[in-house]
């Protein structure tokens, strides 16, 4: 086995969390994918050699890589986001209670991504290495060209307003698990008075089942009678969070049907987004 190919089995070690951080910063898969890239071809080029810390270099690197890449957006004022929606992210619900879980690290995972036109670069830079990776605020200070105290200082800045978005949304944070809990509660008795309930009157469940179009259902009552339709007392709920939002994947014998996130607007349910299908949730990087 040659050099060249070692060095690329170690790459794709890391290629993983590098995405992960190049998503964070960059809010697009396409981008963060060249991202990763052109942090291999520097690493092709370089070889390891005078590398004590593959990891922190890579780091490093594709932090760079990332920075440039959002300067020149801010030069051009373009926009940073996909013009297609990426497939939503995926995890397990946390353990935690839900007002345990809803701490400034599950806002990243979404905050930062509603809030990355108000970010500049530096920021940017700052807040997802540091509050997302640990990076040192040194090693950040030497990327961006600034002193420890500077960069931490462009951090908490950034902190603040990610966190002030959040919080705009806290209630929703807290009690969204508890009104998913009773909207599927309400489903499986047959009590439509308490679905409504859960709803908002304007809102809106979207379901996409891989079509062209996705289908869109307006108000408590269609929502509610549509919920009844479909609830199936034989499914197994699984808990989870779809970009950030409490969510549920359906399991039916063993073999996962839908899944649904719900935006929470104050004390009642806004929105659904919905995932129905097989052949949809294939295309969806689920938690085993």
């Amino acid at each position: 086995m040659d050099a060249q190919h070692v060095l690329a089995e170690r790459f794709e070690e890391h290629r993983t969390r590098l995405h992960h951080l190049a998503y964070r910063m960059l809010g697009s898969d396409a981008d963060a994918d060249d991202a990763v890239q052109e942090t291999w071809l520097r690493l092709a080029r370089t070889g390891t050699d005078g590398i004590d810390n593959l990891d922190a270099w890579l780091t490093t690197v594709n932090a760079r890589v990332c920075l440039n890449i959002l300067r020149a957006r801010a030069t051009r004022a373009e926009s940073t986001f996909d013009d297609e929606v990426s497939e939503p992210i995926v995890e397990p619900a946390p353990a935690l209670d839900p007002e345990a879980a809803a701490q400034l690290s599950d806002a990243v995972e979404t905050a930062l991504l509603l809030v990355l036109d108000s970010l500049s670069p530096s920021e940017r830079v700052a807040f997802v290495l540091h509050d997302t990776f640990g990076v040192p605020f040194e090693q950040i200070g030497e990327l961006l060209g600034r002193s420890p105290e500077a960069t931490r200082q462009l951090a908490s800045r950034a902190r603040r307003r990610v966190t002030a978005r959040a919080d705009r949304g806290a209630p929703g944070r807290r009690g969204g698990r508890r009104l998913v809990d009773a909207f599927f509660a309400a489903a499986r008795e047959g009590d439509f008075d308490a679905l409504v309930a859960t709803l908002a009157p304007d809102a809106v469940l979207q379901v996409d089942d891989g079509g062209s179009v996705a289908s869109v259902i307006r108000g408590s009552a269609q929502i509610a009678s549509r919920a009844l339709m479909f609830a199936n007392p034989g499914a197994v709920l699984q808990p989870v969070l779809v970009d950030g939002l409490p969510g549920v994947l359906v399991v039916v014998a063993g073999r996962a049907v839908s899944m649904m996130a719900f935006r929470v607007e104050g004390d009642r349910i806004g929105g659904i987004d919905a995932y129905a299908g097989p052949e949809r949730l294939a295309r969806i990087d689920l938690p085993a």
